[in-house]
């Protein structure tokens, strides 16, 4: 069942608890050499409408990490909501990909993104995003995947 993560307050407390305290044990066994491949053969692609080096490099790290593949979209390479439409991006990128994570200036554009996706969107976007609440709780420089 495809499960979209665009705000905090979609997950309930014990579902944040959960994903926190994976990332903690995840990380902490990653140092000892334990690897965790759950993402092998998965591909991620990270659109970004505004570009972000630490959820970039977050990402792509966490999706190397778990044996996943990110593919970087830079902001010229699909024109998301100009040259190329939402919903088009959304049904494209659903038969090539795993999972999308998208970086935008609008709400609306990531809402409108897992709408139309039949793969499960991420909000990479600062103030809703999953990823840097994790990141911080956790201690972690990294997403707690």
């Amino acid at each position: 069942m495809k499960r979209d993560f665009i705000e905090l307050s979609s997950l309930s407390t014990a579902e944040l608890d959960g994903l926190l305290r994976l990332g903690a044990r995840l990380k902490t066994e990653l140092k000892t050499g334990l690897e965790h491949p759950y993402l092998r053969g998965k591909t991620l692609a990270m659109i970004f409408q505004k570009p972000s080096l630490r959820t970039r490099i977050t990402f792509e790290t966490g999706m190397a990490q778990l044996g996943g593949h990110a593919i970087y979209l830079a902001p010229q390479d699909i024109g998301i909501g100009e040259r190329e439409s939402v919903k088009d991006v959304a049904r494209n990128l659903s038969r090539w990909v795993d999972l999308i994570m998208i970086r935008t200036f609008a709400h609306a554009t990531c809402v409108e993104l897992a709408r139309e996706s039949a793969v499960p969107v991420i909000n990479g976007r600062p103030g809703t995003n999953p990823k840097k609440a994790s990141s911080r709780d956790s201690g972690a420089g990294r997403p707690a995947l």
